[in-house]
């Protein structure tokens, strides 16, 4: 499978010509598979402390809008977006397969410090870490933060997850995240992906910087600002492989032994 990451913009606009400038280069990769940013249209809400309705509903359009546009780019597009959820919004992963709409999953762990107020804004109304079935790969979603609770990593391995897919919006700071999304390789023996927003927003910068890793951690490719869009090609036999060796192998705890003591 030949999949593509990226690092798109801030404040993309689906109907704007960088968009479609973005969106014809990776078109032209032709790639089976295109893994777009944490929430890539539009504002970044979380620059605000205080969730704002005016502009929760606004996301959720500008990225509505979108999505006559990513069911072009590829027979399998995976991002983020903004879905009401209540008295805040729920960040949803999802796939457009052939056009259809996929909801994946629903990001639990937020932050709230300057430039990422989620708690804020956001709230899961979906539980749980699941392995989706998509045609051609077996799909993990761990969103931004979650790469940090490297436990859903794991488990997603030994649930059989092929891919493990981690959009972001993260910062210019990347040392924490090569080690994250290594590890979570590592430890699950699937291939992990990640794409990340980019630019000066407000008062916060976004660092880029898609990246890929193999199973067992190894970078296999990452993106620049020169060079935005990039793939990679995909062998699950070696996903096969590495889920079957150490530390992958290794098994849980039994119960009376994984209890935490003071």
């Amino acid at each position: 499978m030949k999949a593509a990451i990226c690092e798109l913009p801030c404040k993309l606009d689906p109907l704007g010509a960088e968009w479609e400038r973005l969106a014809a280069r990776i078109r032209d990769e032709k790639a089976e598979l295109v893994l777009l940013n944490e929430l890539p249209f539009g504002d970044w809400l979380s620059l605000s402390e205080h969730f704002d309705p005016g502009q929760a509903e606004a996301s959720i359009a500008i990225h509505e809008a979108a999505m006559a546009s990513l069911r072009t780019l590829a027979p399998r597009v995976i991002a983020s977006r903004p879905v009401a959820a209540g008295d805040r919004l729920a960040n949803e992963a999802f796939a457009l397969v052939e056009g259809r709409y996929v909801a994946l999953h629903h990001k639990h762990y937020f932050p709230f410090e300057p430039g990422f107020y989620e708690r804020a804004w956001f709230h899961p109304a979906m539980p749980g870490f699941a392995v989706h079935q998509l045609p051609g790969a077996r799909i993990g979603v761990q969103l931004c933060s979650e790469l940090m609770f490297n436990e859903w990593a794991r488990r997603y391995g030994r649930s059989g997850a092929q891919i493990i897919v981690a959009p972001r919006a993260s910062g210019e700071s990347v040392v924490k995240w090569q080690a994250a999304l290594a590890m979570a390789a590592a430890v699950s023996g699937s291939y992990v992906l990640s794409s990340n927003r980019a630019g000066r927003e407000g008062r916060m910068t976004f660092g880029g910087r898609g990246m890929a890793y193999a199973p067992g951690g190894a970078l296999l490719a990452e993106t620049s600002a020169d060079d935005p869009v990039t793939t990679v090609a995909l062998d699950f036999e070696l996903v096969t492989a590495a889920q079957q060796e150490w530390p992958c192998d290794i098994p849980e705890l039994p119960p009376e032994q994984a209890g935490m003591r003071s």
